[in-house]
């Protein structure tokens, strides 16, 4: 891991760093954090590591919770370039988009195709994070992410026994997410607008059902996609307190 920069701002440091061809950022609190929980972020699909949101939410685990917050970017996003089945992606999303065109069958397919290259870059992230002394490998795992996040964070979660507790947003649902639900047993919780323009509630509510964790929550709030976001910005942050400890 190399970190290529590093600036502070209300007592949150922010590095960037490179892992090979993968971009990331680290969040830390500018006093002293060691051993303090991990979050992994993953963004929704179509922007980056440091959207606005993502940034925002990490500086609240940061400072109300005394966590270290990392994120990367997707394969085909942010700083990192785009290959000949991203651009195909982006293109196909475009015309369907133009044409009013189903975009599931689309989404799906790209989805899977992001999770099967993301899952292992996030396996090398999270063994280089726990190499830095400040983190070191005791410190708690968790993940949280919004739609392509939720659709990497799932397999990467059935697989990666490290992570301890998972967040997971709105998701447009298909049968390879319901297996890796099926494999998961740490404490989740979901949380899925009711009136979706974009997101159907019923495979949410499946994929939900779907996962063999005993401990799990669904967190349903009314209205539309963006009704639900910053209706309660700390929810993530009192479920990590619960399960992986810090600040409430």
């Amino acid at each position: 891991m190399h970190f290529i920069s590093e600036t502070s701002s209300n007592g949150v440091i922010e590095r960037n760093f490179t892992l090979g061809d993968i971009t990331g950022v680290l969040w830390s609190s500018a006093s002293s954090s060691a051993g303090a929980p991990l979050i992994l972020s993953g963004h929704t699909g179509g922007i980056h590591k440091k959207a606005p949101g993502l940034v925002a939410n990490a500086h609240r685990l940061v400072t109300g919770n005394g966590y270290t917050v990392a994120a990367i970017d997707a394969p085909g996003h942010g700083d990192r370039p785009r290959d000949a089945e991203d651009e195909a992606a982006r293109a196909g999303f475009a015309r369907a988009h133009e044409n009013g065109d189903p975009m599931g069958p689309l989404i799906t397919e790209y989805n899977t195709s992001l999770a099967q290259r993301a899952v292992p870059e996030w396996q090398a992230t999270i063994d280089a994070l726990q190499a830095l002394p400040e983190i070191g490998p005791d410190a708690p795992i968790g993940y949280g992410g919004m739609t392509l996040g939720v659709a990497i964070g799932l397999m990467l979660t059935a697989v990666e026994p490290r992570i301890r507790a998972a967040s997971y947003g709105p998701v447009f649902t298909y049968e390879a997410l319901i297996d890796a639900a099926k494999q998961i047993t740490i404490p989740v919780e979901f949380t899925i607008a009711w009136d979706d323009e974009g997101i159907p509630r019923e495979p949410g509510l499946a994929l939900f059902d779907a996962c063999a964790s005993p401990e799990k929550s669904l967190h349903v709030y009314p209205g539309r996609h963006n009704r639900m976001l910053g209706v309660d910005p700390d929810a993530q942050s009192r479920f990590f307190a619960r399960h992986l400890g810090g600040v409430a």
